[in-house]
């Protein structure tokens, strides 16, 4: 089936199912223009509630089909692709969180939702790299238990002067790590007009020689303070940005910064998940429960 054929036959499906396609803003830029609605990480779990359809297919990685699941336990959540997983979600045992619980018992336990549900349902709240350092700031505590990303949680510990336990160690984005001070030079001299937005993923080391670290949404928010930009986050950003402002002129750091999860998801994926509704995502009621809370306190505090 060709493009034009597959777009026409996914708008049939999505009115025929009462669908809605939410998609991550490192998808595929054919998967972005079918979406009904693109953000970052925050913004879709903010969309996610009191979604006005019956079916959520979900154009991102397994833990974000997740987070919708848990906020729609009635609605029909459905990721296009198995594969669609993130490495550093993975890297978070619940073993790990009790590990430092029994090492830091008075420390709330905060969880980028950058994690599976299983670790969510220990998590005291939900983080994203938008409103990290904003509710890190407010907890009644100088010590948080924070994971799975260590580049974030030093980014907190920076901002907010707290302790910050990682757990695990050593977790981290494999596309984020990607980025070198190498690179840093290399855009300073390409382009010697632009700034660089830096994902508070990166490096220590490249987030002090950034103009600006934000979030996805962040760069979306902070784009149009100048004229040209290096973007040190997934490279499908720039398709984002580029197509919401086309007057700016955006860079990828690196060609080579590919989630490989999101881009499991390809315009015939998402056909074929709406016509076979196809797969399914289940959260068992105990856990969402727990991790429900730890999200709703996310969204009520930032």
């Amino acid at each position: 089936m060709d493009k034009e054929k597959l777009i026409a036959e996914i708008e049939r499906l999505k009115e025929e199912r009462n669908a809605i396609i939410m998609a991550h803003n490192y998808q595929l830029p054919e998967v972005q223009d079918v979406a009904d609605f693109l953000g970052d990480s925050l913004e879709l779990a903010r969309k996610a509630i009191n979604v006005d359809a019956d079916v959520i297919v979900f154009a991102g990685v397994d833990f974000m089909a997740e987070t919708a699941k848990i906020l729609n336990p009635e609605k029909t959540v459905l990721l296009p692709e198995r594969r669609a997983t993130c490495a550093m979600a993975n890297m978070l045992k619940v073993e790990h969180i009790l590990e430092a619980k029994r090492q830091y018992p008075n420390a709330p336990v905060v969880l980028y939702v950058n994690t599976t549900a299983e670790a969510k349902a220990y998590a005291d709240v939900t983080v994203t790299s938008a409103n990290a350092v904003k509710i890190v700031e407010k907890l009644d505590s100088d010590v948080v238990i924070f994971g799975p990303d260590k580049n974030l949680g030093s980014y907190v510990a920076r901002m907010t002067g707290k302790k910050v336990i990682p757990v695990p160690p050593n977790g981290h984005c494999y596309v984020h790590r990607k980025f070198t001070v190498e690179d840093v030079e290399r855009a300073r001299k390409l382009h010697p007009n632009a700034k660089l937005m830096v994902h508070p993923e990166c490096e220590p080391a490249v987030q002090e020689r950034a103009d600006i670290i934000v979030s996805t949404g962040g760069m979306i928010r902070h784009a149009p303070e100048w004229s040209e930009w290096v973007v040190f986050t997934e490279r499908e950003m720039v398709y984002r940005l580029s197509k919401l402002y086309p007057n700016i002129k955006f860079y990828p750091a690196r060609e080579d910064a590919v989630c490989v999860g999101m881009k499991a998801i390809t315009l015939q994926s998402v056909y074929e998940s709406l016509r076979d509704m196809k797969y399914r995502v289940e959260v068992p009621d105990e856990i969402a429960e727990k991790a429900r809370k730890a999200i709703e306190k996310m969204l009520e505090m930032s």
